[in-house]
């Protein structure tokens, strides 16, 4: 009888220590699933972390959109087009000669006044100063205002045209060896018709002047 008592409480014993041991490994198991649970939601708050700090970025940092380089483009190209080259007239019926610009403030200047209005230049001196043989000068309104960066000019070839301040255009059309500060602003094409427009210029009937016409060409 005392054999089967110490068997059962034996058997009780072995159960108690086996549920004990049962439910450690169930609080342990609970316990890791939790700490993968905390785990994984760190890991996927930080995107969330990351998309505000690049929210914040972009309140302090001024990023360049496609369309604002496509804008920055088109203003580039419109600028350098408009920039590219007039249309000059000696005489009011004269041909049509093309004065290329060059990339400077000054050229860049001189195309945007000619881009609003035509400029109908009088030449009320042509052949009484020094060197009229080679060169003429067109006077431009004061209203104009003209940035110009002047440099140290000792030859000049025949076509090319500079920015003498204040507001007066020189043309060379024939090669000459005059000192001046000058801002270079293009050139013509040196060709025997564009000398012959030049020198041919015809005095306005009634006015004693010459004129010369400046467009953008439209």
């Amino acid at each position: 009888m005392k054999k089967i008592i110490l068997k059962n409480v034996s058997l009780i014993l072995v159960l108690i220590v086996a549920a004990a041991v049962c439910a450690g490994c169930g609080s342990s198991n609970g316990n890791n699933s939790r700490n993968q649970s905390t785990g994984s939601s760190g890991l996927e708050s930080q995107p969330s972390d990351s998309t505000d700090l690049g929210n914040g970025n972009s309140d302090d940092t001024d990023f360049i959109t496609d369309s604002d380089l496509d804008s920055n483009i088109d203003e580039e190209s419109e600028t350098d087009i408009n920039a590219a080259e007039l249309t000059v007239s000696f005489g009011d019926s004269g041909d049509s000669f093309i004065l290329h610009l060059y990339d400077n403030d000054t050229a860049r200047a001189i195309a945007r006044h000619v881009g609003t209005a035509e400029w109908r230049l009088p030449i009320y001196h042509y052949d009484d100063y020094e060197n009229w043989e080679v060169m003429q000068y067109y006077d431009i309104p004061s209203r104009y205002e003209i940035p110009s960066a002047p440099e140290t000019i000792t030859e000049e070839a025949a076509g090319t045209v500079y920015y003498s301040e204040p507001n007066r255009i020189l043309l060379f059309y024939g090669d000459a060896e005059v000192s001046g500060e000058y801002t270079p602003v293009g050139y013509f094409d040196n060709t025997d018709e564009f000398r012959s427009a030049v020198e041919n210029n015809p005095v306005l009937e009634g006015w004693g002047n010459k004129i010369v016409r400046i467009s953008d060409g439209n």
